[in-house]
């Protein structure tokens, strides 16, 4: 369970999602899940694209957010990410919402 002390954080992703910007973002991703937030957010507003890689990287994030009483939400992904997602048949796996403020 969450220490509760952070009660959410947020990763703004800002470029491609995929080939070798996969490793940087993970990275970043998985320092957000070793805080133990309440709440991640992954802000895809920024992603135009987002490969393979990049999905097994949120899907390990959502397994790890599980276990520790977490939750991640995936933020603003736009049309073509979200085909990617339903291609991948994840779409249902991750809470995604659309249409809510950017970070600031």
């Amino acid at each position: 369970m969450p220490g509760g002390a952070v009660p959410e954080t947020v990763v703004v992703i800002t470029g491609p999602f995929e080939g070798a910007s996969v490793e940087r973002w993970g990275n970043l991703i998985a320092e957000a899940v070793a805080i133990g937030p309440e709440r991640l957010i992954i802000d895809l507003a920024g992603s135009p694209t987002m490969d393979a890689g990049a999905i097994v990287v949120l899907l390990g994030a959502h397994r790890t957010m599980m276990r520790i009483g977490g939750h991640l939400t995936l933020r603003n992904p736009n049309g073509r990410v979200r085909r990617v997602l339903k291609l991948a048949r994840v779409d249902q796996v991750f809470d995604i919402a659309v249409g809510q403020p950017a970070s600031a």
